[in-house]
């Protein structure tokens, strides 16, 4: 009985997985395959292919002579416009093995690379760097890092391409070097502030500057300074006076430095009044005591209990709060709030005292007591109580210790609200148990000098960012102008000892705007930016590879917020404008949109160079899957639409736009808008202050025009510009759309005459371009997919003999582990077998979980028409551009139809006209 049981369920068993069998047979092959294929991009490939653009760049690089800048404000070589498309390589990667480094540019040139930006050659995490070690300074060259890095740029100039060389960056001062021993005690990145104002470090920057630019290369028989293959030299990588200061940088530096700043403000205060009378005279007219207002607080002592304070627990923090009885010296309540778990931001522990009213252009100060079981920090500054909930003030860093003190703070509103608040945060940074006490808030005029301060005594204090709201509006303008001019002063000191005493040829590239202004920076060559879509953001310790996420959003559905209005908004008329760093970081699932979107925008509004950021690691060239947020050489599809952007903004397909929009921004309103407030660190005075609005980058060319400028012979203002009713900003070529019709589903389309892309959430729709109908079906990523099309031989759609088709999607690595960040959620984990990915547009990250080879690349499915008279034949291409299998084409008419499907494992595919 039990055998014939067995045998019976034997039985069922196996009709169900014929049956199975059967119906898989007869099931459409699509539904079958897999969406995620392994495909990688060898790091060596120099294959001639289709896909190949080396024998489009000019070799060697620099044999028309050296780059410069035109009557018009671009690059030229040659009597030729150039515009560069590069990628940064950074840190030991700058210096690769010999054997490598021929491969390495071979593979550049072949995705049509024409520039490559040095970075980090001095980061002093890595194990190899251009200085030798075993002198215990930073001031001698490593001979065989020195002789990797001449090799390598001879072959890419023999392979045409240019270089940007970056003299500071990361490097780290050393007491070996001639240094205070303080030196040792702050980071790197703060270090460099110390140039702008201290002589010691400036010639040391001088002296790595004629090190490595005088120093000859023995494979090109060429200095850098002379050799026109070094495009650019880049003084120092994100860093100015002003916007340190701002950034709180300059109120943590050890006091032998802030002296040093110190004798250089009361040196310039003697030269512009001589004497302290004089001083007080302008800052005040004759008062020296400063005006209190009265309190804003109704319950700043506790007395009513918590009435109108709030205190906030957010996202999985811990923390508990009561009120107890103060000491003898303080004499009233103490809040005490214990915080006994971290959440995922410093801000979910905080306090704040809302319904205040606050005026721009007015100074608030700001007292109390306060304490904390050990050492942390807390922030304090005026806020909106409502959305966007903005910061109306600077943002004063305060440390807490185990001893109570009495604190006053000094906060400067930047902009009036009726509803703001006096905002306590940072909490959630540290477990720890805090005590405040004594608050007050009142309207505050401002100290003329303090006590016992005089120029004829040399020390009148200098304006931290703390100290600036404590002074009077004269003496603000004052210490502003102050850094302006240091700042400006110690731009062109480099410039004129590059351009004069080493006779570097190259253009000159100050910093990027935003770090510094562009009044400042139009003073040199070339104004330079940077931008990342959704940069990752650590909010515990920096660069915490444990804790970090990326927000996983599409820019598609963003055009206002995106990074186009951000870049465009400091390009200053009558300059080259480069883009030196730009990415969408991994794991964001919408990365494929990178270089697309740079490249389109640049080529509309006329810009003269984009790089993207970074390309390489020493030991791992081969990796054959993502390494880290910012990598392009291992992302397929970073990689490959390289070849997209080439076409697009090197070769010209997209237009620039008709119009041009200008804005004024000269030194006073710099000034203005920085003694005010009214901008941050990192994001300095652009044209989005003075009157430009976002959308107007994504229909019309824009610029600044800066004090002593040249003007355009016509150009429009913003109040000539009326924004599009609905959200679809066509350029005024009408070869661009950025479609956000639906604002969840964003689209972009370039339509010219050699180059179509279709970005964004496309799926089941259809998009006739006349000679070309794309249609797209559904993705792992609800329809969102990055589909071009491009000319490759032949003069327009209608006249061709070959195209490039790029299709791209979702990519990953094997086993990558991504999750919510704030519950820890797997959201998925990269593998072959994913058929749909959920919609999620939080916070993401993976941790350290990134997985193994190799990359998985979506294949995205799509119906393509293509107006021809003649037959064609369509190829999927294999990882090098090789055809391998072809697809089958049938025809509609006027049209030649082929469906590219997941089935065919590739993300590009060559379509031939048949000879």
């Amino acid at each position: 009985m039990k055998l014939s049981l067995a045998l019976a369920l034997i039985a069922i068993i196996m009709c169900t997985i014929i049956i199975m069998l059967m119906l898989s047979t007869f099931m459409p092959r699509e539904e079958r395959v897999t969406k995620l294929f392994p495909f990688y991009l060898p790091w060596d490939d120099a294959e001639e292919t289709v896909i190949s653009l080396s024998r489009w760049l000019d070799r060697p690089a620099g044999r028309l002579g050296h780059v410069y800048v035109g009557e018009d404000g671009h690059l030229y070589v040659g009597g030729k416009r150039i515009k560069f498309l590069g990628v940064n390589i950074c840190g030991s990667a700058a210096f690769p093995r010999k054997e490598d480094a021929e491969r390495i540019a071979a593979r550049l040139a072949k995705f049509g690379v024409n520039i490559v930006r040095f970075h980090h050659l001095e980061a002093p995490w890595e194990s190899f760097n251009i200085f030798d070690r075993t002198y215990g300074d930073t001031r001698h060259l490593n001979k065989e890092a020195l002789d990797r890095l001449d090799y390598f740029i001879a072959k890419l100039k023999e392979h045409g391409i240019y270089v940007d060389l970056n003299l500071l960056v990361s490097r780290e001062f050393k007491r070996a070097d001639g240094l205070p021993p303080e030196i040792e005690e702050i980071d790197w990145k703060t270090q460099h502030v110390l140039g702008f104002f201290m002589e010691e470090i400036r010639e040391l920057e001088k002296e790595y500057a004629r090190l490595l630019l005088t120093h000859h290369n023995p494979y090109t028989g060429l200095t850098y300074a002379e050799d026109p293959v070094v495009a650019f030299v880049e003084i120092i990588n994100e860093h100015g006076l002003i916007h340190s200061w701002l950034g709180g940088v300059i109120d943590g530096l050890p006091e032998v430095f802030k002296e040093r700043l110190r004798a250089k403000w009361n040196e310039y205060l003697r030269q512009k009044y001589g004497t302290t009378d004089e001083l007080i005279r302008a800052w005040s007219g004759g008062e020296l005591q400063p005006m209190v207002g009265k309190e804003m607080l109704k319950n700043g002592l506790f007395t009513q209990g918590l009435k109108g304070w709030n205190i906030e627990v957010h996202d999985g923090a811990s923390a508990s709060y009561r009120l107890i009885e103060g000491p003898p010296e303080i004499g009233k309540p103490v809040l005490e709030i214990r915080v006994t778990r971290l959440g995922k931001e410093n801000w979910h522990v905080q306090f704040n005292y809302p319904g205040l009213r606050v005026e721009a252009g007015k100074s608030y100060l700001v007292t109390f007591w306060a304490r904390a079981d050990k050492e942390v920090m807390v922030t304090v500054c005026l806020r909106q109580a409502h959305e966007p909930w903005r910061a109306l003030s600077q943002v004063v860093k305060v440390k807490l210790t185990p001893k109570w003190r009495r604190y006053e703070i000094a906060l400067f509103a930047s902009e009036s609200d009726n509803n703001a608040r006096l905002d306590i945060s940072n909490l959630g940074a540290a477990e720890a148990t805090y005590q405040f006490a004594c608050f007050s808030l009142r309207p505050f005029r401002g100290y003329v000098l303090r006590e016992g301060e005089s120029l004829e005594k040399g020390n009148v204090q200098i304006f931290t960012l703390d100290e600036f709201g404590k002074r009077t509006v004269m003496a603000r303008r004052d210490w502003v102008e102050f850094l302006w001019k240091l700042e400006e002063d110690y731009f062109m000191d480099m410039y004129r000892f590059l351009k004069e005493e080493l006779r570097v040829k190259a253009l000159i590239i100050g910093t990027i705007v935003g770090c510094s202004t562009p009044n400042i920076m139009s003073r040199l060559d070339v104004i330079d930016t940077h931008a990342y879509w959704q940069h990752p953001a650590f909010p515990g310790r920096p660069w915490d590879p444990w804790n970090w996420y990326v927000l996983n959003i599409p820019m598609v559905n963003y055009p206002t917020r995106s990074t186009i209005p951000w870049l465009a908004l400091k390009r200053v008329y009558g300059r080259p404008h480069t883009v030196s760093e730009y990415n969408h970081p991994a794991p964001n699932m919408y990365d494929a949109e990178t270089a697309i979107f740079l490249a389109t925008y640049a080529a509309l509004q006329d810009w003269d160079g984009i790089f993207l950021f970074d390309y390489g690691r020493l030991d791992n060239w081969d990796s054959r899957m993502i390494r880290g947020y910012f990598d392009v050489d291992q992302h397929p599809v970073k990689m490959a639409t390289l070849i997209a952007a080439y076409m697009i903004f090197i070769r010209g397909d997209v237009r620039p736009a008709n119009e041009l929009v200008t804005v004024e921004l000269d030194v006073k309103k710099e000034l203005e808008l920085i003694t005010n407030l009214k901008v941050r660190a990192w994001n300095l005075p652009d044209g989005g202050y003075v009157g430009m609005k976002s959308f107007i980058p994504l229909i019309h060319r824009t610029a600044l025009v800066v004090e002593n400028s040249p003007r355009p012979t016509h150009s429009m203002s913003p109040e000539d510009i009326v924004e599009p009713r609905a959200p679809i900003y066509k350029s005024d070529t009408g070869e661009v759309v950025w479609d956000l019709s639906n604002p969840e589903r964003g689209v972009l389309l370039v339509n010219t005459s050699r180059s179509i892309v279709v970005l964004g959430f496309g799926g089941g729709n259809t998009y006739n371009f006349g000679h070309v109908v794309i249609e797209p079906n559904d993705t792992l990523l609800d329809g969102w997919c990055v589909i071009t099309l491009h000319v490759i031989d032949g003069e327009s759609f209608a006249k061709w003999r070959r195209l490039l088709l790029i299709a791209a999607g979702y990519t990953t690595n094997t086993g990558m582990v991504v999750r919510e960040y704030e519950s820890g959620e797997i959201i998925l984990i990269g593998s072959r077998d994913i058929t749909n990915i959920r919609r999620y547009h939080g916070r993401i990250t993976c941790r350290t979980e990134w997985g193994r080879p190799p990359t998985l690349t979506e294949g995205i499915s799509a119906k393509i028409r293509i107006r021809s008279a003649g037959n064609i034949e369509v190829w999927a291409l294999d990882n090098r551009g090789r055809r391998v299998k072809q697809v089958p084409v049938s025809t509609e008419g006027e049209y030649k139809v082929f469906i590219i499907r997941p089935e065919y494992e590739t993300i590009w595919y060559e379509v031939a006209v048949k000879e």
